[in-house]
């Protein structure tokens, strides 16, 4: 992995397209589960590298040790072509892979991603989901005092009652 690391901190496409056709594995994970592609959103690589990973066989359905799935990490560091990709492709957006129940939705709500909850809301995505612990991404919302982004969610709460 100490490789790839190297080549994604770098955002270095060459190199990475090198790399895999000396072998390197687009399906590696580091020891926590965390894969290769999460690795590429977390050094906020370049568009063209996820699509080189995705189109040499990284496995976009992967999720780590905890549940954290690629579209997880996909929202967290707000790639929104990653997102509608996986969207396209089927990925569920109402089906939580953490193990604590913690949604997307959640997750977007937590880092401020607007643009993200926009889509999932023009999705149909369930506000109401709650994890583990009973709260919901509009009780997210309130604690991290997003009060434009919890009227985002009210306002999607009104409009579904309606």
């Amino acid at each position: 992995m100490e490789e790839w690391i190297t080549l994604l901190k770098a955002n270095d496409y060459l190199g990475i397209k090198k790399y895999l056709k000396s072998g390197g594995n687009p399906n590696e994970v580091e020891e926590n589960g965390e894969s290769v592609i999460c690795f590429a959103l977390r050094y906020h690589c370049d568009q063209e590298i996820i699509d080189l990973l995705i189109e040499s066989g990284a496995d976009v359905t992967h999720t780590d040790n905890e549940g954290v799935s690629v579209f997880d990490v996909a929202v967290t560091y707000n790639n929104l072509s990653l997102i509608e990709r996986l969207i396209k492709s089927g990925f569920d957006v109402n089906h939580p892979t953490r193990q604590s129940g913690f949604t997307p939705l959640m997750g977007a709500v937590c880092y401020g991603r607007t643009e993200v909850i926009k889509k999932l809301l023009e999705l149909g995505v369930d506000v109401h989901a709650r994890d583990a612990y009973g709260l919901n991404a509009i009780d997210f919302a309130r604690k991290m005092h997003k009060k434009s982004i919890l009227d985002l969610l009210q306002g999607e709460e009104k409009n579904g009652t309606d």
